[in-house]
């Protein structure tokens, strides 16, 4: 055993990783919905229902995958509050690390990402306080109001919800633009004057 896990226990780990590897660049190049489970498995070096074993379905990668990345953020979200800053600093920070994750995941791959957050398949139990990205925006918001830069009728929660939905359909729909950046530029600054006392 080493660091508290039994060897079987370990092996397993290094074959869910495998396999979420090989999930990830098949869905990169081909999409989720068209992703050849075969071609995973054969990527991974792995028998076919290994991966049922480990992801009932396409779907369980994504959302794996999406818990990851929502960490990531939120860890990277967190370090950058430590330092000055005030909320249009901070709105702006949350658009460009959702802008790193879009790069690093590539444009298929990224809008089957966000797809996943509109599903009918999605938990039903689930709400804003499940998504650490939003958790941080929110808990942003909330500092600006006690500081008096945000009216302090806004709801935080169902704010940083606006906020992070209409920055994901922006993204997924304009990709293509050539002014995308000034468009993300105008949609921080409207979102910050609807916060306004």
């Amino acid at each position: 055993m080493a660091d508290g896990l039994s060897a079987r226990e370990a092996k397993r780990l290094q074959t869910r990783e495998r396999l979420m590897g090989a999930a990830i660049a098949e869905f990169k190049r081909t999409g989720m919905t068209a992703a050849d489970v075969g071609a995973i498995v054969a990527a991974a070096g792995v028998a076919h229902g290994t991966f049922f074993f480990h992801f009932p379905t396409k779907e369980h990668v994504l959302l794996e995958l999406e818990q990851r990345e929502e960490e990531r953020i939120a860890k990277q979200f967190a370090q950058f509050l430590k330092k000055p800053h005030d909320l249009a600093d901070a709105l702006r920070e949350a658009v460009r690390l959702v802008m790193s994750l879009e790069r690093r995941l590539g444009d298929v791959l990224f809008k089957d990402f966000l797809a996943l957050h509109f599903s009918q398949t999605r938990p039903a139990a689930e709400d804003g306080r499940d998504h650490p990205v939003i958790v941080g925006v929110a808990t942003e918001i909330e500092r600006a109001q006690r500081d008096g830069e945000v009216d302090e009728a806004v709801n935080a929660l169902n704010s940083a919800v606006f906020f992070l939905l209409g920055l994901y359909a922006l993204l997924i729909t304009t990709n293509e633009w050539s002014t995308r950046d000034a468009l993300l530029d105008d949609y921080v600054h409207r979102t910050l004057r609807s916060l306004l006392p």
